[in-house]
């Protein structure tokens, strides 16, 4: 049972995350994908900040856990949950994402950012670059763990499925897929396009140890955590996290229109509105 005080402690940075990211979906001219983003927060605070062996003051460390963020265009909710871990540096975000030269693209670029384990943004791709870190490790005998990150929309992609069938072949048990299932694309909704249902029994199917949660229930999500089998295990782990696109601000939360956008100051204002009383920080 996960500790209330570690729940309440990672609940605040994700209040925290939420109000950077409309923030900065307010500063920036261009479009920020926030209705992914705001869908993928708590996961990202429950990983970076609970689950995840990583030290932004030793960011080399051969001992570390790896991170694949597959969904690569959720780069910027990636960027702030490690700068509130202290990796980077939150005003410097702001000030530069998505300018010419910035090292925060609005898809990482680990050449640029030091403590980004791997560049992405093509969908589809990053459970394969997983697979092959994990093997990696393997044959190394080392004992950390990879993370992969994936939207549920991405995994239409066959490749996917591909890395996930190698994956218990090589019986990688220091793998661990988190997807993002808000049941959303950029256009449509994602049963509209592709029948993914029954969702979790594919990946039961294809041989992998599975965790089904609501993946904004930060008690649901160290619970998963601290539940991983052991990295000698022989079975891929997948945490089938349902989420809500847009979750916490309440004009966002389920609108295919807010898959990317902007915010004009009455918008700006009410999603910070929206967050506050979601989370009880009314005054």
């Amino acid at each position: 049972m996960a500790d209330k005080q570690e729940v309440k402690r990672l609940n605040d940075l994700a209040y925290e995350m939420r109000t950077k990211l409309i923030n900065l979906c307010g500063v920036y001219e261009g479009a920020v994908h926030i209705g992914g983003d705001l869908s993928m927060t708590d996961l990202l605070i429950g990983l970076f900040h609970h689950g995840l062996n990583v030290d932004p003051t030793d960011i080399k460390n051969p001992r570390r856990d790896r991170f694949v963020l597959s969904k690569g265009h959720g780069a910027v909710c990636m960027y702030i949950a490690m700068a509130l871990r202290g990796f980077f540096d939150y005003d410097e975000i702001v000030r530069t994402y998505g300018q010419m030269d910035s090292a925060y693209g609005m898809h990482p670029c680990k050449v640029h950012l030091p403590g980004v384990e791997c560049s992405s943004g093509s969908l589809g791709q990053g459970l394969s670059m997983a697979v092959g870190m994990a093997i990696s490790a393997k044959v190394k005998k080392e004992s950390h763990r990879v993370v992969c990150m994936l939207g549920d929309g991405e995994s239409c992609e066959g490749s996917v499925w591909e890395a996930a069938m190698s994956a218990r072949s090589y019986e990688l048990g220091n793998l661990v897929a988190v997807i993002d299932r808000n049941k959303q694309m950029m256009c449509s909704y994602t049963e509209e396009i592709t029948c993914m249902e029954p969702y979790a029994d594919k990946w039961k199917a294809f041989g992998w140890n599975v965790i089904e949660i609501d993946g904004h229930d930060m008690n649901a999500i160290v619970d998963a955590l601290d539940s991983l089998p052991p990295v000698t295990s022989l079975r891929p782990t997948a945490i089938v996290a349902h989420t809500t696109k847009g979750k916490g601000v309440d004009f966002m939360e389920k609108v295919i229109g807010w898959h990317a956008g902007s915010l004009n100051k009455e918008d700006w204002d009410q999603a910070l509105k929206d967050l506050a009383k979601n989370y009880g920080k009314e005054a």
